[in-house]
């Protein structure tokens, strides 16, 4: 007997008639003698509803004086969605119980809305389980050490279902999504794409911070950290689907030293539309002015990504960098306000019409000329490159967002990715 956790996406519950599958196919795991505990998203579509509502109310920009109450708010999502598929699962007759994050409890800090998981009580859970009843917990959601609700950001579900295994010691965790596995790109954009039998959490990872939507950054950094077997496949095959067959498909996100001997190249193509490039036109050439800049950025809680500082020139200098769209306004008024003041002549110029593009693969590592040739791709179609950032297993480009599809496709083709056996 298995100890299995189950996470489902907002479009596997996003009806009465999914919820119902989602139930079967928890059941079907069930009688099979496994302890399961299950860890939905809310309804598809249902948290952006929700903050909807509290823009109508409160229009202007975010304010740190009702982030705890968007928490509160969005956090319900999951809940109804946990509370239904007890409901649904009692119904085919199977014990079950609905835990919301601050009953188990999960317990986080208490940055609201990108709350960061802090450690999990599973004494609880484990009572429930060795009882013979399956256990349903919010995901994407805890509590401080205060007893706010907080939430972990979006796509937090994945990490809450990781974090779960990885305090429960689970056998594996099953991402069940409306996609069925990983693919070397978004078959939407190409698609000649390949599913990926296994691919590594170092690549996995890459991905997912690219851009790669299949899973959340933060998930796969727990299930890497706490070496969480995880595997990603489709809520849409049959429930009642060969239980072997459905323990075997999908994607496996292994560890290196899993991996085939000649590994690929290049594995996969990630990109992200969700980026905007802030740049500061003559800072002063001088030692601190970096720290200056990011450091009152990080005070802000904005994450920053790729960052370039030119050669400086007359004691002056360049310096770029990109954040999330959703915080790119925050970001411009803030350095308004508490950089440029100390920057003499310095003005803040921002471009929201970017996208980056990267390649992504551990056989980087002992392969030359990846780089290059990922660059002459570019060229030969006519895209400029406006920013780089390297790593040993990718190489990522900014470049103008009217360029992303055909760049992805271009680069899907140079590095034979079609070729890739699903």
């Amino acid at each position: 007997m298995a100890l299995i956790v189950h996470k489902y996406g907002g479009t596997s519950m996003g009806s009465p008639e999914r919820i119902k599958n989602v139930a079967k196919r928890v059941a079907k795991w069930a009688r099979a003698g496994h302890q399961m505990v299950v860890v939905p998203s809310a309804m598809s579509g249902e948290t952006n509803r929700l903050l909807g509502l509290a823009k109508e109310l409160a229009p202007a920009k975010e304010s740190n004086a009702y982030m705890r109450e968007l928490d509160m708010l969005a956090s319900t999502g999951e809940q109804a969605s946990s509370a239904l598929l007890a409901i649904a699962l009692q119904a085919e007759g199977m014990e079950s119980i609905s835990y919301a994050g601050w009953q188990v409890p999960i317990r986080t800090n208490s940055a609201f809305t990108k709350a960061r998981i802090e450690s999990i009580e599973d004494d609880k859970v484990r009572t429930d389980l060795n009882a013979g009843k399956v256990v349903i917990i919010t995901g994407f959601q805890g509590v401080d050490e205060v007893s706010n609700i907080t939430t972990l950001g979006r796509g937090g579900s994945d990490t809450s279902a990781v974090a779960v295994a990885a305090a429960l010691k689970a056998d594996e965790c099953l991402i069940y999504t409306d996609v069925d596995g990983v693919y070397t790109t978004d078959p939407r954009v190409v698609p000649e794409a390949k599913r990926l039998k296994t691919v590594c959490f170092e690549e996995m990872l890459e991905m997912a911070s690219l851009g790669s939507k299949v899973l959340q950054i933060r998930s796969v950094e727990f299930a890497g950290k706490y070496k969480v077997p995880l595997r990603v496949l489709s809520s849409f095959t049959p429930w009642d689907i060969d239980i072997n067959e459905e323990a075997k498909s999908g994607t496996l996100i292994t560890f290196e030293e899993d991996t085939q001997m000649e590994q690929a190249v290049v594995s996969g193509i990630a990109f992200n539309r969700d980026e905007a490039k802030i740049s500061i036109i003559g800072v002063p050439d001088k030692p601190g002015i970096a720290y200056q800049i990011l450091g009152a950025v990080a005070d802000g809680n904005i994450e920053v990504d790729m960052i370039i500082q030119n050669i400086g020139k007359d004691g002056r200098t360049d310096f770029s960098f990109t954040v999330h769209r959703n915080d790119y306004a925050r970001a411009i008024d803030l350095l308004n306000a508490k950089v440029l003041p100390n920057l003499g002549s310095a003005e803040v110029l921002g471009d929201t019409k970017i996208c980056k593009v990267s390649i992504v693969g551990i056989g980087m590592r002992s392969h030359v000329g990846i780089a290059s040739k990922m660059f002459r791709t570019l060229s030969e179609e006519g895209i400029n490159i406006q920013m780089i950032s390297t790593s040993e297993i990718k190489t990522s480009v900014v470049i103008d967002e009217k360029y992303m599809e055909l760049a992805v496709r271009a680069l899907h083709k140079a590095f034979d990715l079609d070729q890739v056996q699903a």
